[in-house]
């Protein structure tokens, strides 16, 4: 007989608690297809207690010294470091991404940590002596209040890393709203903020869908919001969190084109395409899906892809030899397998087919998993429904272009700008590349260029909603207020009224 489901609820101030709602959701572990989990899905009840919760630990934790704050960063560090693979089993059960891959998410996650250790100096102001006669102006910057983070199901442990770890250390409390296809490591790393001693309502985790989103938007007490998931949801977080006069940071979709020019080193062009097409089942925000192949190297190259991408080693991620794992969930499975349909009807050539792969493939007790193989197109054109829109998996599609020039303007004519990658070892091509690229994370030769920690993500056109990326110093301004104080003394202050604006004299 199976074990029950476990239930996964909400983690408000400083303990797990069941929630109010009756409201739930299956978890299932996307490699087998058998439910592991139901997670409750908050209503405004759990997620006006989340707010309240974190709203009450503002005003102490944001008046502690930032070297403070930043040794409670040190510590949950520590148990990061600690616990990155019970992390990362967690993120293979519920999302299916393999495990080596997901180490990887963790361990960019934990970087975004590190560099949060560092708030006391990233906080610091600009100072100006006798801006006028007697009087000195200095700037500093402040916490907002409560903040709160909407994440996606791709990376349940990176992306609620690019934001809580900065947003806290700068004196912010925090709500999260995980995605709940995927809940255990938002409740996990609760646990060890705690552990780390983290003051209880600093850190806190509704579970839930629309409703919980849509609460968290309008709350009075909420200040900011970050989201990262897809376009159209990016564009409705940005519209009503402004709206209701929120700081709004939204991260939208993509689609990534990866350019291949004549003088590229063809293995290691095949290998990005492999890795960066295909990798995590193609469920990134960074992933290539479009390959932009200049004058004849698409001849040469795309056999080359073609049998790679038939021996992909496709199995349960807890398989360290699995380079893909399978689809997070059935439904994601049926809309990525309508995509390859609609690719098919439109004339674009199939030459690897990912329908065909079954859970009988991918190995025992793998039946009944949501499987898909890698998928292959060639002869895609810009007009082609695959091209212009966000798959959300497996599915890579070949562009013939003439010339260097015809690659930059079909990208740059492309509504999404979030990476882009060229392979070249032209030193001239490459520069032109970055410069007229028209998208907000540019590879040479690198083909996911996610930045470092300090360095900050983000896209341009429908890919970002708002003025500021994500992490690094872009993060520390969103999640803080900057503040201007003038200040001068009555042994300098002159007799009688200023009828005009303080100038330098």
């Amino acid at each position: 007989m199976s074990a029950s489901p476990t239930a996964i609820g909400h983690y408000i101030n400083g303990r797990a608690v069941a929630g109010s709602s009756a409201r739930s959701q299956d978890v299932f572990n996307p490699a087998t297809g058998a439910v592991t989990a139901q997670v409750a899905l908050a209503g405004m009840k759990d997620v006006d207690a989340a707010v309240a919760a974190a709203q009450a630990a503002f005003p102490a934790w944001s008046d502690l010294p930032p070297l403070r704050r930043a040794r409670v960063m040190f510590r949950f560090l520590e148990l990061l470091n600690a616990n990155k693979d019970k992390l990362a089993h967690m993120i293979t059960a519920e999302h299916g991404k393999v495990f080596t891959d997901a180490q990887g998410e963790v361990a960019r996650g934990i970087d975004i940590v590190e560099f949060a250790c560092g708030i006391p100096q990233l906080l610091k102001g600009d100072f100006t002596d006798q801006v006028s006669t007697g009087i000195d102006n200095w700037t500093i910057r402040q916490a907002l209040g409560v903040v709160a983070g909407i994440t996606p199901f791709n990376f349940p442990v990176m992306v609620p890393m690019w934001m809580f770890p900065v947003a806290i250390a700068a004196g912010n409390t925090f709500v999260l709203k995980p995605s709940p296809i995927d809940p255990s490591p938002s409740i996990f790393m609760g646990e060890l903020l705690k552990q780390a001693g983290l003051p209880d309502g600093v850190y806190n985790v509704v579970q839930g869908d629309k409703e919980a989103v849509d609460v968290l938007l309008v709350h009075p007490d909420v200040k900011a919001v970050s989201f990262v998931g897809s376009t159209p949801i990016a564009n409705y977080i940005y519209e009503t969190g402004a709206h209701h006069g929120k700081r709004v940071q939204a991260l939208g979709g993509a689609k990534n084109h990866m350019v291949v020019m004549p003088d590229a080193d063809l293995e290691q062009a095949v290998d990005a395409l492999i890795g960066a097409g295909y990798g995590s089942a193609g469920e990134r925000c960074m992933a290539i899906s479009v390959a932009v192949l200049v004058g004849d190297v698409a001849d040469r190259l795309i056999p080359m892809l073609e049998a790679r991408a038939k021996t992909l080693v496709i199995k349960n991620g807890t398989n360290l030899d699995a380079e893909m794992g399978p689809i997070v969930t059935s439904i994601a499975h049926k809309r990525i397998t309508g995509y390859i349909d609609i690719g098919v009807a439109e004339g674009a050539k199939l030459l690897v087919d990912g329908r065909k792969f079954t859970g009988a493939d991918a190995g025992e007790g793998c039946s009944n998993g949501f499987w898909m193989g890698g998928t292959l197109f060639d002869h895609v054109t810009p007009d082609m429904r695959i091209y212009k829109e966000e798959i959300f998996g497996p599915v890579l599609g070949c562009v013939r272009v003439k010339d260097f020039a015809e690659a930059v303007n079909l990208i740059n004519a492309h509504e999404f700008g979030n990476g882009v990658s060229c392979f070249t070892r032209d030193g001239h091509i490459a520069r032109e590349f970055s410069r007229r690229i028209q998208v907000g994370m540019v590879g040479i030769n690198v083909p996911i260029p996610v930045p470092m920690a300090w360095h900050g993500f983000g896209g341009w056109k429908k890919s970002l909603f708002g003025d500021m990326h994500a992490y690094g110093e872009e993060g520390v301004r969103f999640y803080t207020k900057q503040k201007s104080i003038m200040q001068r003394w009555p042994e300098s202050i002159g007799k009688g009224a200023e009828f005009v604006m303080p100038t330098a004299k």
